[in-house]
Parts: C-alpha cells; sequence; structure tokens
C-alpha cells in the first residue's frame, strides 16, 4: 500500500456524496482553518478553497462520485489524491461517525503521511473501461435469463434443451411452446426477447471498446492477444483495467492488485490466517481465471504442465498458480512490449 507523503501548507480532507461534501482544512501545524458541509459543485469547492489555494492538498475517499472532483482539481492544477475504502480503518473504526469527523480524518491522514493512495485512473480512458464493465453486467444478466428459461423447462419436466441458448440460432419459438399455461409462456418468451436486445447492446459496445481501444494502445493490445486464452474480450478488460502496467514498480504489486496472491496475517512469528481478499481489482481476478481455463483447453502443453502441479499441490492450488504465472506473463509482456513465448512461460 502507497501512502501519500509528500508537504503541503495545507491539507483538504473532503467526504465528499452525490449532493453534498463536508470540506476540512488543516494547516502545516495541524490546525482547522475551514470546516464547512458545501454542497457538491465546482463554483462552490472553488470559492471555499481560495484563501488556501497556495500549497493545498485534496484529498477524497474513494467513492462512486469522486470522477468530477478530481477532473476539476487537474483542470485548476490542485493536486488531488484518492483515498482507498478498505484500508482507511481510521474513518470506519472509530465510535462516534459523521461527515465533519470523517472530512477531520481524512485531512489529518493527509497531513500526517498515512494517506492511503488508490489509482485515480486517467479521464482520456475512464468512460471506455466503464463501458467495458458495464457489458460484463449486462453478460450476466443475460446468464440469468438464460438460466431462467433453463430452470423453467426442468420446473415442468420438459424435455432437456440440447442446444446452448447463448446461441440466437438456437433461440426459437418452440422453446415458449414447450409451455400450455400462458402465464409461464409470456415469462419465457420475455426471456427470450430481453435476451436478443441484450445481445445486440453486447455486440455495439464491443464494437465501440475495439474500436476505441485500436486508438488508445494498438500495441499492448495485439501483445495481449499473443497469449493463448486470451481473446478480444479478455484482452479489452486487462487493457483497460490495467491501464499502464508501468505504475506497478514490481510484478507482486500487479499480483497484489489483481487478486492473485494470498496475503498471510502473520504476529510474533506465528501465521494466523489470511485476509485481504477484496482488497485488489476484481475484474482482473475474473479474468485471469478466464484466462487460466481457455490457455488449458487451447494449450496441450498447459495441461501437462498443471497435471504435474495439481500431483504437487492439489488442483485448486495448481489452478491458482497458473492464473498467477499469467499475471506475471502480462506484467512483463506490458512492460517489455514483448509477445508471448511458450518455451519462456513453461522454463521455469
Amino acid at each position: 500500500m502507497r501512502f501519500y507523503k509528500q508537504p503541503h501548507a495545507f491539507y483538504a480532507g473532503v467526504d465528499l456524496h452525490a449532493r453534498s461534501m463536508f470540506t476540512h482544512i488543516l494547516d502545516h501545524a495541524g490546525a482547522t482553518v475551514f470546516e464547512r458541509d458545501l454542497p457538491a459543485s465546482p463554483d462552490a469547492f472553488l470559492n471555499a478553497i481560495a484563501p488556501y489555494r497556495a500549497g493545498l492538498v485534496v484529498g477524497v475517499e474513494c467513492m462512486f462520485a469522486w470522477y468530477w472532483l478530481a477532473d476539476l482539481c487537474e483542470d485548476e492544477a490542485i493536486p488531488f489524491t484518492l483515498g482507498h475504502a478498505l484500508y482507511m480503518k481510521a474513518i470506519h473504526g472509530g465510535k462516534s461517525k459523521n461527515d465533519r469527523i470523517d472530512a477531520g480524518k481524512i485531512a489529518g491522514l493527509l497531513r500526517g503521511g498515512m494517506f492511503p493512495m488508490a489509482y485515480v485512473y486517467p479521464r482520456a480512458k475512464r468512460a471506455t473501461r466503464d463501458l467495458m464493465r458495464r457489458r460484463c453486467f449486462f453478460v450476466n444478466q443475460r446468464s440469468q435469463l438464460i438460466a431462467h428459461i433453463v430452470n423453467t423447462n426442468s420446473q415442468y419436466n420438459h424435455p432437456p434443451l440440447t442446444a446452448k441458448l447463448c446461441y440466437a440460432r438456437n433461440r426459437t419459438d418452440d422453446i415458449a411452446g414447450r409451455f400450455t399455461d400462458p402465464a409461464t409462456k409470456l415469462s419465457v418468451q420475455a426471456d427470450l426477447t430481453l435476451i436478443d436486445n441484450f445481445d445486440a447492446q453486447i455486440d455495439e459496445i464491443e464494437r465501440v471498446v475495439l474500436k476505441t481501444a485500436k486508438i488508445d494502445d494498438p500495441v499492448s493490445l495485439a501483445f495481449l492477444r499473443t497469449i493463448p486464452g486470451i481473446g478480444k474480450i479478455l484482452s479489452l478488460v486487462m487493457l483497460y483495467e490495467i491501464d499502464q502496467a508501468a505504475r506497478f514498480p514490481e510484478v507482486g504489486n500487479f499480483l497484489s492488485y489483481a487478486r492473485l496472491v494470498r496475503c498471510e496475517h502473520e504476529s510474533a512469528g506465528k501465521k494466523k490466517s489470511s485476509g485481504g481478499k477484496k482488497i485488489g481489482n476484481a475484474h482482473l481476478k475474473w479474468a485471469f481465471g478466464e484466462a487460466a481455463c481457455l490457455m488449458l483447453r487451447a494449450m496441450p502443453e498447459a495441461k501437462k504442465w498443471l497435471a504435474r502441479q495439481e500431483r504437487k499441490r492439489g488442483k485448486k492450488k495448481a489452478l491458482s498458480v497458473l492464473e498467477a504465472k499469467i499475471g506475471r506473463t502480462v506484467y512483463h509482456l506490458l512492460r517489455k512490449q514483448q509477445a508471448f513465448d511458450a518455451k519462456r512461460f513453461f522454463a521455469s
């Protein structure tokens, strides 16, 4: 975890909400010079901090509405840092908690050099990353609709649906025609209609994101596609979730961010447990899990390697090792801008 340690003349802690922002400003000696609940608007914020602009740094806990404030600070040349919500225990662990207390704690953490930093994703790619995440949400919704049709078919003891409903050619009117009850038939037909609509939206999103990726970073996209098992979708997810591999000083930092390593809790030389499973990027964790399974389909060498690892570690641990191995490969591939080398991948 990285902490913000740069000294400033003033430290602004902002407890940000959708429509309000409690702002607390400390000077370099720790004295409160400003404390007020403000409307969440650019003009109100700039007017409030105007007397303290020289040497001011702004800190905000990561929440869904931080985009506009980060962009405003960038436009106004004001240093901005984003706080990692899961590491800010000083805020969430207090006996008493409100906006005024939280803003003061954020400012204090900034001043004391203990403000845990999250990545401020650049605005140029932010909308495309969010669009890709929206696609993943639509895919999950589509899968639930398909599962509902299959479960309804089993509920009425009809013959199994042998053809996969994820393909449009297999979604015919005969599926809804299996049911005699009008309400059930309408329910299944509604699912089929929504699946078709989801397909259209997902295809359009993929087209737009792929077109944008070929402009943003076509070289890295091409190198990611050289890894067996990483196709169009996984390469786009990795490209926009990682952004720049150089922001991770070591490969271990990247693996931790992608939730590919287990962190041990240790005290007095004794290992207590492991923790921090939710700290990191859930989208990358999913992408590397999918990449490992697809690599096993695409590469016979990967199956042989996994079989050897299973004899040593067991199936679950071996698959986790393969995910981390792919993660290391992606990190070095993006840092060095080199294509995938199967011999080097299985050499170690």
